[in-house]
């Protein structure tokens, strides 16, 4: 098993602390860049986002970052320009302690939608204490947590050099570009005219492909920093920025609020694979779908209702086939109802569950991957605030 110095890309070391948004646990975390990195994020598309989002944004427009301030315990949305300037506050701190320029820090916040950031504790923590920088990233992955039962840490040697990623989220997850922030470093060289492309190739087919609730956060953001100081093909980097990304994604859900199984539903043969993903997250997001999956309750009715509500969905139900794992349960002639029993001893026993949605009707597929509901995600989400 590989050390904590063993899995970080060169140039980057990380904080975490407690500065008074929670109660007790860190609630402040710190990843910081020894020099510039080329870098590249992506954002949620709820457009009653975050006031740290529209910043972000500028800050990484020139594709250059060289810091990462997270907060955790208030979102900081619906704020206001009194949440702005909060942002902006904390951004003036670590620019002052770290002597780096507050253009090239990349604000987060997550945490409960409303209430403002208690400023005057995070100012008063700032100027009195030291940030004391060290390789433990673990520190920096435990202060950035809400509802998350454990740390998502992912990492691969790619080239010459590294690449790790951290992730929270739990809950209000269904990423469109949850409450989820990811935060991917390396140390390859990725130029600023391709880090971009290189990030959201990877977000699309992983990040993008989940959903917990189907809740598009106020503060979705996963970023990427490259500090250049090693060397790999882009083809190597591309393929350990996939993986990284695919491998942080499911650790997301499968950490998902409550969830005790994880789905991965693969759509067959659509006209194009924004039909087959599209029928796969109106799968995956159908609460009926999901309380039967908790119920271990093989009721392939709820997929064929989901299927025929997705818009823009081109098929011939007369020719939907669907299985769970090996098990056929769906098909014209109807002959695989026998398989029930046999399916619902499949769900129960299993974590992973495997379900097909032939639509023999183009050469398209696409795989989406969710989660059940339970009730103890009615719990947790039932009293969140309080």
């Amino acid at each position: 098993m590989m050390g904590i110095d063993e899995k970080i890309p060169e140039g980057f070391k990380f904080y975490g602390t407690h500065v008074g948004i929670k109660k007790r646990r860190k609630d402040f975390g710190l990843i910081v860049a020894n020099q510039i990195c080329h870098a590249a994020a992506v954002f949620t598309k709820n457009t009653f986002c975050g006031e740290c989002i529209p910043i972000g944004k500028a800050h990484v427009e020139n594709a250059e970052l060289q810091a990462i301030v997270v907060t955790s315990g208030v979102a900081n949305v619906a704020t206001g320009n009194e949440g702005r300037e909060n942002e902006f506050q904390i951004l003036d701190k670590i620019s002052s302690k770290l002597a780096i320029a507050q253009e090239n820090i990349l604000p987060s916040s997550t945490g409960v939608i409303g209430p403002q950031l208690p400023i005057e504790k995070i100012n008063a923590f700032l100027e009195t204490h030291s940030l004391e920088l060290t390789e433990n990233y673990e520190e920096f992955a435990e202060a950035i947590l809400t509802t998350d039962q454990r740390i998502k840490v992912q990492s691969l040697d790619v080239g010459e050099g590294k690449i790790l990623g951290i992730v929270k989220g739990s809950g209000m997850i269904e990423p469109n570009m949850a409450t989820m922030l990811a935060y991917i470093l390396t140390d390859i060289k990725i130029s600023k005219e391709d880090i971009y492309s290189m990030l959201k190739l990877a977000v699309d087919q992983s990040f993008n492909t989940i959903s917990i609730d189907s809740d598009t956060s106020t503060s979705d953001t996963v970023a990427l920093l490259a500090s250049g100081q090693k060397t790999a093909s882009m083809e190597d980097m591309q393929a350990a920025l996939n993986q990284i990304c695919h491998a942080l994604a499911l650790d997301v859900v499968k950490d998902a609020e409550g969830a005790t199984k994880t789905m991965f539903v693969t759509v067959k043969n659509a006209m194009s694979q924004k039909q087959a993903k599209d029928a796969g997250k109106s799968i995956i997001n159908s609460p009926l779908v999901k309380t039967a999956l908790f119920g271990h309750d093989p009721n392939w009715g709820r997929i064929a209702m989901a299927l025929g509500k997705t818009e823009g969905l081109i098929f011939d139900p007369n020719k939907v086939e669907i299985s769970y794992g090996e098990y056929p349960i769906f098909s014209e002639n109807h002959e695989e109802l026998q398989n029930m029993e046999q399916i619902a001893t499949y769900i129960q026993e299993n974590e992973d569950i495997y379900l097909t949605v032939d639509l023999h009707q183009g050469t398209q597929d696409f795989q989406v991957i969710g989660c059940d509901l339970s009730y103890e995600y009615v719990k947790i989400n039932s009293d969140y605030s309080t």
